[in-house]
Protein backbone atom coordinates (compact mmCIF):
# COMPACT_ATOMS: atom_id res chain seq x y z
CA UNK A 1 0.00 0.00 0.00
CA UNK A 2 1.00 3.79 -0.78
CA UNK A 3 -0.16 7.31 -0.03
CA UNK A 4 1.94 10.01 -1.15
CA UNK A 5 5.49 9.01 0.41
CA UNK A 6 3.86 6.10 2.89
CA UNK A 7 4.80 2.40 1.54
CA UNK A 8 3.56 -0.14 3.69
CA UNK A 9 4.79 -4.16 2.37
CA UNK A 10 3.41 -6.95 3.80
CA UNK A 11 5.05 -10.26 2.43
CA UNK A 12 5.18 -13.85 3.60
CA UNK A 13 8.79 -14.67 4.91
CA UNK A 14 11.60 -14.93 7.24
CA UNK A 15 13.05 -11.75 9.07
CA UNK A 16 16.07 -12.81 7.23
CA UNK A 17 14.42 -12.13 3.79
CA UNK A 18 12.78 -9.05 5.01
CA UNK A 19 15.99 -7.17 6.55
CA UNK A 20 17.51 -8.46 2.72
CA UNK A 21 14.45 -6.48 1.15
CA UNK A 22 14.99 -3.58 3.14
CA UNK A 23 18.80 -3.59 2.24
CA UNK A 24 17.79 -3.71 -1.42
CA UNK A 25 15.45 -1.15 -1.46
CA UNK A 26 17.48 1.11 0.13
CA UNK A 27 20.23 0.87 -2.03
CA UNK A 28 17.95 0.77 -5.07
CA UNK A 29 16.74 4.83 -3.44
CA UNK A 30 20.53 5.83 -2.98
CA UNK A 31 21.84 4.84 -6.15
CA UNK A 32 19.22 5.10 -8.55
CA UNK A 33 16.99 8.32 -7.46
CA UNK A 34 19.45 9.70 -4.94
CA UNK A 35 17.03 9.56 -1.84
CA UNK A 36 17.82 8.30 1.35
CA UNK A 37 15.73 5.60 3.42
CA UNK A 38 14.90 6.70 7.05
CA UNK A 39 16.20 4.31 9.49
CA UNK A 40 13.95 5.39 12.10
CA UNK A 41 10.77 5.52 10.19
CA UNK A 42 11.48 2.06 8.25
CA UNK A 43 10.73 -0.42 10.69
CA UNK A 44 10.06 -4.54 10.27
CA UNK A 45 7.20 -5.52 12.04
CA UNK A 46 5.47 -9.08 13.27
CA UNK A 47 2.33 -8.61 11.81
CA UNK A 48 0.79 -11.44 14.47
CA UNK A 49 2.73 -9.97 17.61
CA UNK A 50 3.39 -6.49 16.51
CA UNK A 51 1.52 -4.05 14.56
CA UNK A 52 2.61 -1.49 12.01
CA UNK A 53 2.06 2.15 12.46
CA UNK A 54 0.26 3.33 8.58
CA UNK A 55 -1.43 6.64 8.13
CA UNK A 56 -2.37 7.25 12.26
CA UNK A 57 -3.70 3.58 12.02
CA UNK A 58 -2.04 0.34 13.39
CA UNK A 59 -2.28 -2.46 11.55
CA UNK A 60 -1.89 -5.69 12.22
CA UNK A 61 -2.95 -9.45 11.68
CA UNK A 62 -5.79 -10.83 13.44
CA UNK A 63 -6.05 -14.23 15.68
CA UNK A 64 -8.96 -15.57 17.10
CA UNK A 65 -9.74 -19.78 17.63
CA UNK A 66 -13.18 -18.68 19.78
CA UNK A 67 -14.07 -16.77 16.71
CA UNK A 68 -15.91 -18.57 14.48
CA UNK A 69 -19.12 -18.50 12.45
CA UNK A 70 -20.81 -21.94 10.85
CA UNK A 71 -17.40 -23.99 11.56
CA UNK A 72 -15.58 -21.29 10.01
CA UNK A 73 -13.00 -19.32 11.59
CA UNK A 74 -14.06 -15.54 10.19
CA UNK A 75 -11.07 -13.53 11.93
CA UNK A 76 -8.02 -15.50 11.73
CA UNK A 77 -5.64 -14.32 9.07
CA UNK A 78 -7.80 -11.21 8.46
CA UNK A 79 -6.14 -7.81 8.89
CA UNK A 80 -7.56 -5.78 11.78
CA UNK A 81 -7.22 -1.67 12.03
CA UNK A 82 -6.93 -0.47 15.30
CA UNK A 83 -6.63 3.35 17.14
CA UNK A 84 -3.32 4.20 18.46
CA UNK A 85 -3.01 4.64 22.29
CA UNK A 86 -0.58 7.51 21.45
CA UNK A 87 -2.64 9.33 18.99
CA UNK A 88 -5.90 9.12 21.37
CA UNK A 89 -3.30 10.78 24.15
CA UNK A 90 -1.73 13.81 21.77
CA UNK A 91 -5.54 13.93 20.79
CA UNK A 92 -6.68 14.43 24.31
CA UNK A 93 -3.33 16.52 25.41
CA UNK A 94 -5.06 20.03 23.49
CA UNK A 95 -7.64 20.05 25.97
CA UNK A 96 -5.92 19.40 29.20
CA UNK A 97 -4.06 21.51 31.45
CA UNK A 98 -2.18 19.43 34.45
CA UNK A 99 -3.89 16.27 33.29
CA UNK A 100 -7.12 17.83 33.75
CA UNK A 101 -9.85 18.90 30.93
CA UNK A 102 -9.51 22.86 30.95
CA UNK A 103 -11.61 25.53 28.99
CA UNK A 104 -9.89 27.21 26.05
CA UNK A 105 -9.30 30.97 26.84
CA UNK A 106 -9.16 31.85 23.02
CA UNK A 107 -13.12 30.73 22.60
CA UNK A 108 -14.54 32.46 25.76
CA UNK A 109 -15.66 35.69 23.65
CA UNK A 110 -17.24 33.51 21.03
CA UNK A 111 -20.67 32.94 21.20
CA UNK A 112 -22.35 29.71 22.35
CA UNK A 113 -22.79 28.46 18.96
CA UNK A 114 -19.36 29.22 17.43
CA UNK A 115 -18.08 27.50 20.65
CA UNK A 116 -20.04 24.02 20.31
CA UNK A 117 -19.77 24.15 16.37
CA UNK A 118 -15.66 24.27 16.91
CA UNK A 119 -15.79 21.42 19.59
CA UNK A 120 -18.04 19.92 17.45
CA UNK A 121 -16.31 20.22 14.29
CA UNK A 122 -12.73 18.76 15.92
CA UNK A 123 -14.52 15.76 16.98
CA UNK A 124 -15.97 14.79 14.44
CA UNK A 125 -12.91 15.30 12.38
CA UNK A 126 -10.98 13.15 14.62
CA UNK A 127 -13.59 10.06 15.07
CA UNK A 128 -15.06 9.68 11.19
CA UNK A 129 -11.62 9.49 10.08
CA UNK A 130 -11.17 6.39 12.45
CA UNK A 131 -14.47 4.27 12.31
CA UNK A 132 -13.36 2.00 9.96
CA UNK A 133 -11.27 0.92 12.94
CA UNK A 134 -12.35 -2.33 14.94
CA UNK A 135 -11.73 -0.23 18.41
CA UNK A 136 -13.42 2.97 17.44
CA UNK A 137 -14.62 2.85 20.59
CA UNK A 138 -11.58 4.00 22.43
CA UNK A 139 -12.27 7.28 21.63
CA UNK A 140 -15.09 7.74 24.30
CA UNK A 141 -11.72 8.90 26.39
CA UNK A 142 -11.49 11.62 24.18
CA UNK A 143 -14.99 12.11 23.78
CA UNK A 144 -15.65 13.17 27.87
CA UNK A 145 -12.15 15.15 27.66
CA UNK A 146 -13.54 17.37 24.51
CA UNK A 147 -16.53 17.45 25.97
CA UNK A 148 -15.80 18.42 29.30
CA UNK A 149 -13.37 21.31 28.01
CA UNK A 150 -16.17 22.68 26.25
CA UNK A 151 -18.46 23.00 28.96
CA UNK A 152 -15.90 24.55 31.10
CA UNK A 153 -15.95 27.01 28.12
CA UNK A 154 -19.19 27.66 27.97
CA UNK A 155 -19.57 27.98 31.81
CA UNK A 156 -16.54 30.39 32.06
CA UNK A 157 -18.20 32.34 29.61
CA UNK A 158 -21.12 32.84 31.38
CA UNK A 159 -19.69 32.79 34.52
CA UNK A 160 -21.84 29.62 35.52
CA UNK A 161 -21.61 25.95 36.74
CA UNK A 162 -20.69 23.06 34.18
CA UNK A 163 -24.00 21.09 35.25
CA UNK A 164 -26.07 24.42 34.30
CA UNK A 165 -24.68 24.41 30.93
CA UNK A 166 -24.70 20.82 30.47
CA UNK A 167 -28.68 21.05 31.37
CA UNK A 168 -28.91 23.59 28.68
CA UNK A 169 -27.52 23.02 25.55
CA UNK A 170 -27.95 18.39 25.99
CA UNK A 171 -31.00 16.76 24.03
CA UNK A 172 -30.58 13.51 21.85
CA UNK A 173 -31.12 12.71 18.03
CA UNK A 174 -31.70 9.66 16.31
CA UNK A 175 -28.91 7.53 14.89
CA UNK A 176 -28.79 4.39 12.99
CA UNK A 177 -28.26 2.79 16.50
CA UNK A 178 -30.54 4.27 18.28
CA UNK A 179 -30.68 7.43 20.30
CA UNK A 180 -27.36 8.77 20.99
CA UNK A 181 -26.94 12.02 23.54
CA UNK A 182 -25.08 15.22 22.49
CA UNK A 183 -24.57 19.07 22.94
CA UNK A 184 -26.83 21.44 20.60
CA UNK A 185 -27.31 25.02 19.95
CA UNK A 186 -29.64 27.07 17.33
CA UNK A 187 -29.77 30.28 16.09
CA UNK A 188 -33.17 30.66 14.45
CA UNK A 189 -33.50 32.77 11.49
CA UNK A 190 -37.02 34.44 10.43
CA UNK A 191 -38.14 32.34 7.17
CA UNK A 192 -35.24 30.43 7.09
CA UNK A 193 -33.92 27.24 8.44
CA UNK A 194 -32.42 28.05 11.86
CA UNK A 195 -28.17 27.30 12.28
CA UNK A 196 -27.34 23.91 14.37
CA UNK A 197 -24.02 23.71 16.00
CA UNK A 198 -23.80 20.20 17.97
CA UNK A 199 -21.22 18.43 19.47
CA UNK A 200 -21.04 14.44 19.70
CA UNK A 201 -24.26 12.10 18.51
CA UNK A 202 -21.75 9.92 16.54
CA UNK A 203 -21.89 6.37 17.50
CA UNK A 204 -18.61 4.94 18.64
CA UNK A 205 -18.88 1.46 16.27
CA UNK A 206 -17.00 0.20 14.12
CA UNK A 207 -18.31 1.02 10.36
CA UNK A 208 -16.94 -1.32 7.62
CA UNK A 209 -18.05 0.70 4.71
CA UNK A 210 -16.75 4.25 6.46
CA UNK A 211 -14.64 6.05 3.83
CA UNK A 212 -11.88 7.89 6.50
CA UNK A 213 -11.59 11.77 6.00
CA UNK A 214 -8.84 13.07 6.62
CA UNK A 215 -9.54 16.85 6.67
CA UNK A 216 -8.73 19.08 9.40
CA UNK A 217 -11.63 21.14 10.79
CA UNK A 218 -11.13 24.52 10.07
CA UNK A 219 -10.08 27.18 12.83
CA UNK A 220 -13.13 29.35 14.43
CA UNK A 221 -13.24 33.02 12.89
CA UNK A 222 -12.64 36.10 13.97
CA UNK A 223 -14.39 37.74 16.47
CA UNK A 224 -17.38 39.81 14.63
CA UNK A 225 -19.76 40.88 17.25
CA UNK A 226 -19.41 44.23 17.07
CA UNK A 227 -19.53 44.21 13.58
CA UNK A 228 -23.23 42.21 13.69
CA UNK A 229 -24.53 44.89 15.93
CA UNK A 230 -23.00 47.88 14.10
CA UNK A 231 -25.27 45.98 10.82
CA UNK A 232 -28.43 45.55 12.58
CA UNK A 233 -28.62 48.96 12.97
CA UNK A 234 -30.40 49.08 16.39
CA UNK A 235 -29.86 51.57 19.35
CA UNK A 236 -29.43 48.99 22.23
CA UNK A 237 -30.89 51.68 24.96
CA UNK A 238 -33.82 52.99 23.68
CA UNK A 239 -34.36 50.14 20.12
CA UNK A 240 -34.14 53.84 18.01
CA UNK A 241 -32.50 52.47 14.68
CA UNK A 242 -31.78 56.65 13.43
CA UNK A 243 -27.84 57.14 13.08
CA UNK A 244 -26.42 54.46 15.03
CA UNK A 245 -23.10 55.18 16.67
CA UNK A 246 -20.94 53.18 19.18
CA UNK A 247 -19.95 54.36 22.70
CA UNK A 248 -17.01 53.03 24.07
CA UNK A 249 -15.77 53.61 27.60
CA UNK A 250 -11.83 52.71 28.44
CA UNK A 251 -12.55 49.83 31.30
CA UNK A 252 -15.75 48.78 33.05
CA UNK A 253 -14.28 49.50 35.90
CA UNK A 254 -14.74 52.73 35.79
CA UNK A 255 -18.87 52.10 35.39
CA UNK A 256 -19.42 50.98 38.88
CA UNK A 257 -17.75 53.83 40.39
CA UNK A 258 -19.80 55.72 42.26
CA UNK A 259 -22.39 53.87 41.69
CA UNK A 260 -23.05 54.87 38.16
CA UNK A 261 -23.93 51.01 37.23
CA UNK A 262 -26.94 51.17 39.25
CA UNK A 263 -28.05 54.17 37.72
CA UNK A 264 -28.43 54.50 34.07
CA UNK A 265 -29.67 52.49 31.78
CA UNK A 266 -26.68 52.52 29.52
CA UNK A 267 -24.17 51.57 32.49
CA UNK A 268 -26.65 48.47 33.45
CA UNK A 269 -26.14 47.19 29.95
CA UNK A 270 -22.56 47.66 29.46
CA UNK A 271 -22.35 46.00 32.77
CA UNK A 272 -24.48 42.94 32.68
CA UNK A 273 -23.03 42.66 28.75
CA UNK A 274 -19.61 42.91 30.27
CA UNK A 275 -19.15 44.51 26.96
CA UNK A 276 -16.86 48.19 26.60
CA UNK A 277 -18.77 49.35 23.63
CA UNK A 278 -22.33 49.97 22.88
CA UNK A 279 -24.57 50.71 20.08
CA UNK A 280 -26.74 53.57 20.51
CA UNK A 281 -28.12 56.29 18.11
CA UNK A 282 -27.28 59.66 18.10
CA UNK A 283 -29.86 61.23 20.41
CA UNK A 284 -29.04 58.47 22.96
CA UNK A 285 -25.02 59.18 22.78
CA UNK A 286 -24.99 62.78 23.05
CA UNK A 287 -27.00 62.48 26.32
CA UNK A 288 -23.83 60.00 27.30
CA UNK A 289 -21.75 62.62 26.74
CA UNK A 290 -23.09 65.85 28.10
CA UNK A 291 -24.34 63.96 31.42
CA UNK A 292 -28.06 64.18 30.93
CA UNK A 293 -28.64 60.70 32.54
CA UNK A 294 -32.17 61.90 33.45
CA UNK A 295 -33.26 60.94 29.75
CA UNK A 296 -31.10 57.38 30.22
CA UNK A 297 -32.32 56.40 34.23
CA UNK A 298 -34.80 53.40 34.63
Amino acid sequence: MRYADDTLLGFVGPRAEAEDIKRRLAQFLRDDLKLELSEDKTLITHARTGAARFLGYELTVQHGDHMHHRGNRTVNGTIGLRVPKTVIKAKCARYLQRGKPAHRTRLVNHDDHTIIATYGAEYRGIVQYYLPAGDVWRLSRLRWVMETSMLKTLALKHRSAVSKMARKYRTSIDTQHGKRRCFEARIEREGRAPLVARFGGIPLKRQKTAVPIDRSPAPAVARKELINRLLAGRCEVCSGSVDVQVHHVRKLADLNQAGQSRKNTWTKIMVKRRRKTLIVCADCHHQIHSGNSAALTQ
